[in-house]
C-alpha cells in the first residue's frame, strides 16, 4: 500500500541477536524527531526473548527498524521448494531446528559454483548486506529464525510483506548501510575483546560525528547529550551504535509515503530500508 505517511512519534531502532544474553542483549534505541533533528530518548537492553516479545506489544504508534533479515530469496526458496507465500515460509522456516536449517543450506551451497555458493535477494546488492541465507559470520540466517516469528506473534505490521496492526510498523533495516558510507571499511566495533582496538573506538567517535551533523544519505542530525555520545563510543562491541544507526533509518522512513519503499518489493524477500536511496 502506498500513500502519505501517518504520523509516528515514537521510533525504534533493534540490534538484534540470536541468542540474548545480559551480557549480549537485544538493544533497542527509542527517539523522536523534533525541530528536523532525531532525539535519542533512551537505550533499552532486553536479555531475552521473553523480555523483548512484551517490548513488540507496546501500544503504537510507533515504527521500528530492525537489524534482521525478513525473507529468504526467492532463488533459494524455489530451489528447496519451500512454501513460496512469505507467513507460510515463515512458519515453514520457524519449525526447523538450526541444525536443519544449517544442514539444508550448506547442501544448496555445496550444489553451486565457487563465487556463486549463496543465493540473494534483491536489496542486498544496494545495501551491501550479507545473503539472509548465510548461517555463520554473521549468523543472519538464525537471526531470520529468531527473529521474524516474534514480530508475527506480536501482531506487527511488515509493510509488503505481511497486514498486522497498522499502529505498530517492522521494517527491515541494516546498520553497516550507513556506517559504510561514513567510514569505508574501517571497523568500528567487535564483540572479541581482543579486536577492541583503539582504532575500532576512533572510527565510532567519527561514526557519531557525521551521525550528529546530518552527513549521511538520510540527511537526518542525531541529537545526543554528552552522556549519551560517550555510551555509544564506549560500547565496543558497537550493539548501542547499531541500534542508534537503525533508529535514523527509522526516522527517515516514519516521513516518507510508503515508509520509503520502492514501489514494487518482491512480497516473498522483502526490502532494506534506504538501500538504494541516493546519498543528499
Amino acid at each position: 500500500m502506498t500513500g502519505a505517511p501517518r504520523s509516528f512519534p515514537v521510533l525504534a531502532g533493534v540490534d538484534f541477536t540470536s541468542r540474548p544474553t545480559r551480557r549480549k542483549p537485544i538493544t533497542v534505541a527509542l527517539g523522536r524527531v523534533a525541530r528536523g533533528a532525531l532525539r535519542l530518548d533512551r537505550l533499552e537492553a532486553h536479555a531475552d526473548f521473553d523480555s523483548f516479545a512484551r517490548w513488540l506489544r507496546t501500544p503504537g504508534p510507533w515504527l521500528g527498524v530492525f537489524d534482521l533479515p525478513f525473507g529468504l530469496p526467492r532463488e533459494l526458496v524455489r530451489a528447496l521448494r519451500w512454501p513460496m507465500q512469505w507467513e507460510a515460509l515463515m512458519r515453514h522456516y520457524a519449525a526447523l531446528s538450526r541444525a536443519e536449517i544449517r544442514a539444508t543450506f550448506a547442501a544448496f551451497c555445496a550444489a553451486r559454483p565457487a563465487g556463486a555458493k549463496f543465493a540473494h535477494r534483491a536489496a542486498d546488492r544496494p545495501a551491501g548486506s550479507s545473503p539472509s541465507m548465510k548461517w555463520v559470520n554473521p549468523p543472519v540466517a538464525f537471526m531470520l529464525h529468531a527473529g521474524v516469528p516474534l514480530l508475527l506473534d506480536a501482531g506487527l505490521h511488515l509493510p509488503a510483506l505481511h497486514d498486522g496492526d497498522p499502529a505498530r510498523v517492522a521494517l527491515e533495516g541494516y546498520p553497516g548501510l550507513l556506517a559504510r558510507e561514513v567510514l569505508g571499511a574501517r571497523s568500528y566495533k567487535s564483540d572479541t575483546r581482543a579486536k577492541q582496538t583503539p582504532e575500532r573506538r576512533i572510527a565510532r567517535s567519527a561514526l557519531v560525528d557525521a551521525l550528529a551533523q546530518g552527513r549521511t544519505r538520510l540527511a537526518l542530525r542525531l541529537t545526543l547529550t554528552p552522556a549519551q555520545r560517550e555510551a555509544l563510543i564506549d560500547d565496543a562491541s558497537g550493539d548501542r551504535l547499531d541500534a542508534v544507526l537503525c533508529l535514523m533509518q527509522a526516522a527517515w522512513a516514519s516521513v516518507r509515503p510508503n515508509h520509503g519503499l520502492p514501489a514494487i518489493v518482491d512480497p516473498l524477500e522483502g526490502w532494506i530500508v534506504s538501500a538504494g536511496a541516493a546519498p543528499a
